[in-house]
């Protein structure tokens, strides 16, 4: 298709004063000026558009698809947050495979648009759904952890319920259907200018760009506002409950202790202000997770403090540090994913909007195309944050690259 673009611009010269010359090789038809990209002296071609294009592609199809087979083989991995991660990691995927490489064709081309317009109307349909699936996951994400803070005790982190699937399938069924219109023809308007792939409708701009940044975004801020402002009450109330019933059973062991010295009176009987197990997990049930209360539970009760039984809470202590980091982890990974995700992004949609709401704003090209260029960014860097923040992530990537069993 070049090659037919080429042997056109050597044998149509273009008109001296900037006049378009229309060249049609099949059925390509492309409008280009002296100034433009194709020459008289041969292609003017956008360089740096391919240097930059083609590592960012293999970068995210190389650490999504890391993302995708460490959850997918790695058994400590399979939880319920990291199967919307890999929802998340398909969307990038996609966008890598079916979007980034025609829009680097075309970039590098200098913007000019030379294939079919319905190729370019599937390319803004899956330009616009997997922008919005991406954000719609960060946003099912956060709802998902959101009830895990608030319902700890009907939450299985380690299984993945109808709740969970039902959320993952609501995110692409939106996503598809705020892209739809654009494939169904409404892009397919009278005078478009076939050399040009772009979104026709200025309404439509508003409209996904309101569906899918400006409505979920403040949606998954307050979400995640409401669980940290949780988490902090919940665990000072968890530390409270902690000390209180550690005194109570500190002042049953000295009662046991005095006890012995009485005869007739078993400990038991001398320790009324001994907690039991029922008690200890019934104070503890507000935790933020309902695993990391019940092994703290176990460890603080008094059939924990025989030799086998310090044993059993040591191991009951490890096994709780474990699930505690693993939440930890996860709370501190997915707000950093969501900033930088924002950040990416939030330029993108304020200036697509701002050019179509704003007739007056002269808005470069250059500046749109750095935008577009930063939101795309954005589907690389998932991976390198999960590889930074999460060390099982990171044992996992190492251990897919090297091949290792």
């Amino acid at each position: 298709m070049t090659f037919h673009l080429l042997i056109f611009a050597r044998f149509c010269p273009l008109d001296a004063d900037n006049v378009p010359t229309q060249i049609t090789g099949g059925p390509i038809m492309v409008n280009v000026t002296a100034n433009g990209t194709l020459g008289q002296n041969g292609a003017r071609y956008n360089y740096p558009a391919l240097l930059l294009g083609v590592p960012l592609i293999l970068v995210i199809i190389l650490g999504n698809v890391l993302v995708c087979l460490s959850v997918l083989t790695e058994r400590s991995l399979k939880t319920a947050t990291n199967y919307f991660i890999v929802s998340l990691a398909v969307a990038d995927l996609l966008l890598a495979v079916l979007v980034l490489p025609l829009y680097v064709y075309s970039e590098f081309l200098g913007g000019i648009w030379t294939l079919d317009t319905h190729i370019c109307d599937a390319l803004m349909t899956m330009d616009v759904m997997l922008c919005t699936a991406s954000i719609l996951n960060l946003c099912a994400i956060s709802v998902d952890r959101y009830i895990a803070v608030v319902v700890p005790l009907k939450y299985n982190r380690n299984q993945f319920s109808m709740r969970q699937l039902i959320l993952i399938a609501a995110t692409w069924v939106l996503s598809f259907g705020v892209a739809s219109p654009v494939i169904f023809g409404l892009n397919r308007v009278p005078g478009r200018d076939a050399g040009v792939c772009k979104l026709e409708n200025d309404s439509f701009v508003v409209y996904s760009s309101v569906c899918s940044f400006f409505v979920p975004c403040p949606i998954m801020l307050l979400l995640y506002y409401w669980m940290f402002r949780g988490l902090r009450r919940w665990g000072a109330s968890r530390e409270s409950n902690l000390l209180r019933a550690e005194r109570r059973f500190s002042l049953g062991l000295r009662r046991a202790g005095a006890a012995y010295l009485v005869p007739g009176l078993s400990p038991t009987d001398a320790c009324p202000g001994t907690v039991p197990d029922s008690d200890l997990i019934t104070a503890q049930g507000d935790s933020a997770s309902d695993a990391e209360g019940g092994e703290r539970a176990r460890e603080g009760s008094p059939r924990a403090n025989g030799a086998r039984g310090r044993r059993n809470g040591r191991a009951s202590n490890s096994k709780s540090s474990r699930v505690s980091g693993r939440e930890r982890k996860a709370m501190k990974v997915l707000p950093v994913v969501v900033g930088v995700f924002l950040a990416c992004w939030t330029p993108f949609f304020v200036v697509h909007v701002t050019k179509v709401l704003c007739v007056s704003c002269d808005i470069k090209p250059p500046l749109i195309s750095v935008v577009t260029w930063l939101g795309y960014v954005n589907s690389a860097v998932n991976p390198i944050i999960y590889t930074a923040f999460n060390t099982e992530f990171r044992n996992v990537f190492q251990k897919l690259l090297c091949c290792q069993t």
